[in-house]
């Protein structure tokens, strides 16, 4: 596997903006040559697939200006530093500050590389069992969220055929439906 490892000689910053930055490594490649690499690097995400007492599951709508429409799924959010050594925790606060909803319990579900071809990105997927609402949303003043319930069944079935189209959404139900169902 050696054969195939690109050596990093020198890494920066090349743009900064809320959320994530973009790196520019300088490379060698196996074959000795040089190059560069950009790409997308941010913290890591938690991703929470919450569940309420009835078995109904917690939608956030959110405004995606990056494919130009409202995206229904599931809440997510960045991992603070503080929160970097209890994810768990990390993904009580997003769900809180997303939803206003608190959960009895959480459960790993999965941990995925989603772009690993042009992001360093890590996402922790949980499942939130136990979800009521307790609380205001406590919003990013670039975020405009609005939150719904759905039937498991039904956003099942908008994963399976293709209307719910949320990367983590379609994740989180589709490892949920092979591990835990």
């Amino acid at each position: 596997m050696t054969d195939l490892v690109w050596e990093t000689t020198d890494t920066a910053i090349d743009y900064t903006c809320p959320g994530f930055d973009v790196r520019r490594d300088e490379v060698r490649f196996p074959d000795g040559t040089d190059g560069e690499f950009h790409y997308v690097d941010e913290p890591p995400a938690v991703v929470v697939l919450p569940f309420t007492p009835d078995g109904d599951v917690v939608l956030i709508e959110e405004w995606r200006q990056a494919v130009g429409r409202v995206n229904r799924g599931i809440p997510a959010g960045g991992v603070e530093p503080e929160d970097a050594a209890d994810l768990e925790s990390a993904a009580a606060r997003e769900l809180a500050e997303e939803t206003g909803y608190e959960a009895d319990e959480f459960e790993h579900l999965v941990t995925v590389e989603p772009s690993n071809g042009i992001a360093n990105s890590v996402h922790h997927h949980f499942v939130a069992r136990g979800c009521r609402p307790t609380a205001e949303q406590d919003l990013d003043h670039n975020e405009s969220i609005r939150v719904d319930t759905v039937d498991y069944e039904t956003l099942l079935e908008a994963v399976l055929d293709g209307a719910r189209r949320d990367g983590r959404t379609v994740t989180a139900v589709t490892q949920y439906e092979l591990t835990e169902r």
